[in-house]
């Protein structure tokens, strides 16, 4: 029998105008509303907005649409800081009022614990509030195209489309940055350096990359290129070292590959020094133009301290950073412990983590290279804590496995996809061995849909 509160065929079909109350956020940053029981995703709105909304394509349970207009506005709506907001692929929250963003990211964080990974009774804090809400990134990389009238652009692609949207500013990227965004595409012009064309694969020039020391004001300047023969580029660099003070370095990342990943396997120092200083949690790291490293570094520090509290750490544990990267969490902790561990499969991380340890001459900190499941079993001593940051794909299930049978005290698992987190907690707790005691979200990416995670997960009593 047919479900009579179906909407008809003409009702649920592409092109279709409907009004819409807006409820809730997807994870992706869309509005969510509901047409007859069916889940209709809308960009660009907010919970509280009525709307009328045309739907672009529709399944046999949800749509996604878009706005044609807002009816009643939320109250929790704003005007964007940015002028190409509502096109530019960047910020998917710039028109919702900070404070519901924070409401919103946490609510995410719950839902995706209760749903995805069954937990009741949740220990989850408020959204750490950080500093700043807008001009927080320290990294930036942006694809370069060419104008209708030839001009160097450089930007983010507009939502769902490989159409970039040109900026010559960004509110959200460190605003010391803004003076280069638009003045090296300028001098790109000049050289008369080719830009390039993904659907023919042809051009030289695929991306321009800026980092920066939020504590330092250090920067580093990167072209990412199809090839290394880039015509007079050496005298290129040194002009932008004169120029700018605060540029340390300039390099090219070669991609040739026809890909959408950004950097190549191999980077060059042209002019310069080949990393940037930068200040974090106390210690000095040196920071390459293709290392990891939060964008916002004040909040990574907040979330650091957390961890500090959380574990309250006496001077005698043994600490495993398993994903440790560069050691941006291995070493402030080793401060704190009697040895710490980190595991990474990244050799080139690995040697930075190296070097930066010997830096800050902490001597309690040694690095390995290779995966987890491979190397935690191997250890010569039992690690009483251990400390996950994986990607967003979460943890493999070995890593879960080889965890449960480590069995050390406490397990601190940064994240930056609840689901993953979500799904690797239940997990670690199904075992019977664990349980989830602290959670705590942060905003590491202010105007998106993005929110990072510390949750804490302790061994059951008597275990």
């Amino acid at each position: 029998m047919s479900d009579p509160h179906a909407p008809s065929h003409q009702d649920w079909q592409q092109g279709k105008l409907i009004e819409l109350d807006i409820n809730d956020l997807s994870d992706s940053g869309d509005g969510v509303g509901r047409y007859n029981d069916r889940v209709v995703f809308v960009p660009d709105t907010v919970p509280g907005d009525r709307i009328l909304a045309r739907l672009v394509r529709v399944k046999a349970q949800y749509a996604h649409a878009k706005i044609q207009e807002i009816l009643v506005p939320s109250p929790h709506r704003i005007r964007p800081s940015c002028i190409v907001a509502d096109k530019c692929g960047g910020c998917q929250w710039q028109h919702i009022n900070y404070e519901y963003q924070l409401e919103a990211k946490k609510n995410q964080v719950i839902q995706a614990l209760e749903r995805i990974g069954g937990f009741t009774n949740l220990p989850v804090q408020p959204v750490l509030l950080p500093p700043v809400a807008l001009g927080y990134r320290n990294k930036v990389t942006y694809p370069l195209s060419r104008s209708s009238q030839g001009q160097v652009q450089a930007g983010y692609y507009q939502k769902g489309t490989h159409h970039l949207i040109n900026l010559n500013q960004c509110p959200v990227q460190d605003e010391r940055l803004n003076p280069l965004l638009k003045e090296i595409k300028q001098d790109i012009y000049k050289r008369g350096w080719s830009i390039y064309n993904e659907s023919r694969h042809q051009g030289k020039l695929r991306h321009l990359g800026l980092r920066i020391g939020r504590r330092t004001g250090e920067m580093l300047l990167t072209l990412v290129v199809t090839d290394w023969n880039l015509l007079n580029i050496t005298e290129q660099a040194q002009e932008w070292l004169d120029r700018y003070p605060q540029l340390v370095g300039v390099a090219l990342n070669c991609q040739s590959d026809r890909t959408n990943t950004i950097f190549g396997q191999e980077t060059r120092c042209i002019a310069g020094q080949p990393y940037l200083l930068e200040e974090f949690a106390g210690l000095e790291f040196q920071i390459l133009p293709d290392t990891f490293f939060q964008v916002y570094t004040e909040s990574a520090e907040a979330l650091l301290e957390v961890m500090k509290q959380q574990l309250n750490l006496q001077g005698h544990e043994v600490l495993v950073d398993a994903y440790c990267g560069i050691g941006t969490l291995t070493l402030p902790l080793a401060q704190y412990v009697k040895q710490a561990i980190g595991l990474e499969v990244q050799l080139a991380a690995v040697e930075q983590a190296r070097v930066n340890a010997q830096q800050n001459q902490i001597t309690n900190a040694t690095f390995q290279v290779g995966t987890v499941e491979e190397l935690l079993p191997q250890l010569n001593v039992a690690p009483d804590i251990v400390l996950l940051d994986p990607p967003r794909q979460g943890c493999d299930r070995a890593v879960i496995d080889t965890l449960i049978q480590t069995a050390p005290e406490c397990i601190v698992y940064v994240s930056c996809k609840s689901a993953t987190l979500a799904r690797d907690l239940k997990l670690l707790c199904q075992s019977g061995k664990y349980e989830l005691t602290y959670v705590q979200p942060a905003d590491f990416f202010p105007q998106t849909a993005h929110v990072e995670c510390v949750a804490f997960v302790k061994k059951v009593f008597g275990d």
